[in-house]
């Protein structure tokens, strides 16, 4: 991997991972039609790291309140942390039992395909409800469904950030917090991820040296950050369905190309 290459992996990675069109759905659906070959374990660790820090880093305002009300034992921001680990845990646990099923479902880019247009489906559905929010917090109820659902997106080609969102949003929680709540619920959830390949990631052999993993790692952060900013732009002015055509033109284009690859 050159240093261009590894540069533009992480800008992808960065900018796929936040904005709801599935990181891990373009990753399965370029392998199958480039025959392009993951980067390694190394890599997916350090760009995934480095998407959670972009979250820490632009809501450090809001995550030092939440510590700080915490110690003072405030009772919103102990809440707010309950929904955020009661959501947590979903995931947790389907990571932690089913890590190899789910792997399994990476080598079907038709079935990829098809849950990146269930995505564009789910977020289309959300251009009614964009005015609807009010709620402060998702509630324990919209936490636990928000929580399932981002389970669901361990699945390729479902976008964590476009379902998570969407349920917050049915909740009616206001838009600005339904993307935090999002934003912030995925640093678990990217973390979690991440250590589940430490054992693979003592083994594996590094493909790339130490500067082309820096300038992925530091063009995935880079993008990240961009991602989060006009995800949330977006979402204010109304725009967040429009995700969904996008969603819809990549799955049923791979879907179309593997019918007639299949004919010929």
């Amino acid at each position: 991997m050159t240093l261009l290459e590894a540069v533009a992996l992480g800008l992808v990675q960065g900018l796929t991972e936040f904005f709801p069109v599935s990181s891990s759905g373009h990753l399965v659906l370029a392998e199958a039609l480039l025959g392009v070959n993951p980067p390694g374990v190394a890599f997916e660790v350090l760009v995934h790291l480095a998407t959670a820090l972009s979250v820490l880093v632009l809501y450090r305002r809001r995550l030092a309140a939440l510590v700080a009300g915490a110690v003072r034992k405030q009772r919103d921001d102990l809440r707010y942390l309950g929904l955020l680990g009661l959501a947590s845990v979903p995931a947790a646990l389907v990571g932690i039992t089913l890590t190899g099923a789910i792997a399994r479902l990476f080598d079907l880019p038709v079935l990829t395909a098809l849950s990146l247009m269930l995505t564009g489906a789910v977020v289309y559905a959300t251009r009614r409800l964009i005015a609807r929010g009010e709620r402060q917090d998702p509630g324990w109820a919209g936490s636990l469904v928000v929580g399932m659902v981002q389970a669901a997106a361990l699945l390729p080609g479902i976008s964590r950030s476009g379902v998570t969102v969407a349920t917050a949003l049915w909740a009616r929680t206001g838009r600005d917090v339904a993307a935090e709540f999002s934003f912030l619920l995925s640093v678990p959830a990217i973390v979690g991820a991440s250590l589940l390949e430490l054992p693979e990631l003592a083994g594996a052999e590094f493909r790339a040296c130490a500067i082309e993993l820096a300038a992925a790692s530091l063009s995935a952060f880079a993008a990240g950050m961009v991602a989060i900013a006009l995800f949330v732009r977006w979402l204010r002015v109304g725009r967040f369905h429009r995700f969904a055509y996008y969603c819809w033109a990549v799955g049923g284009g791979y879907i179309v190309y593997a019918l007639v690859a299949g004919w010929s």
